[in-house]
């Protein structure tokens, strides 16, 4: 706030988008805190501390993370739509950041690395009971389907076995 007298004195004021203020008149226009040497935000004529710009509804249009909810104030990451901290977007089984990483997601919508996606979703062979993955370096697994079951190429012998 602005009271429009002369500021005299060292230490006394403080300087601020263009103007001059007394240390005392320098105030956040929610909470009154003085601001001189903190950071501050002027929005539609409005001078406001940090917390009440980002949480009093001052702020416009907040990022939120869609895994921690809190607000993002750095650089925003954008995956399926919505918005997360860099930091945040990780593998909900090894919890491996994400950034910058081929990932996918399950039918509950949660998010996975390629390799751990492929271990928990992977068909299961019915001869060993392993998962079929792919192989180092590949993105696809090759697989023998027979009688509706599954199975390693090496684990199949061909044989049609009713149980």
């Amino acid at each position: 706030m602005r009271c429009s007298k002369a500021v005299y004195g060292a230490g006394r004021g403080c300087r601020a988008m263009g103007q001059l203020f007394h240390d005392a008149c320098f105030i956040c226009s929610v909470c009154s805190e003085k601001l001189s040497g903190k950071p501050f935000y002027s929005v539609s004529g409005g001078i406001y501390c940090e917390n009440d710009f980002l949480y009093s509804g001052v702020h416009p249009a907040p990022e939120v993370c869609n895994s921690c909810g809190v607000l993002i104030m750095d650089m925003v990451l954008q995956a399926r739509g919505k918005s997360y901290h860099p930091c945040c977007f990780r593998c909900a089984v090894c919890s491996q950041s994400l950034e910058g990483q081929p990932f996918t997601v399950d039918s509950d919508d949660k998010v996975y690395c390629v390799s751990d996606f492929h271990r928990l979703q992977a068909p299961r062979c019915a001869a060993c009971r392993a998962p079929i993955l792919p192989t180092e370096g590949s993105t696809e697994c090759v697989r023998v389907v027979s009688c509706n079951r599954n199975y390693h190429v090496e684990c199949y012998s061909g044989e049609i076995n009713l149980i």
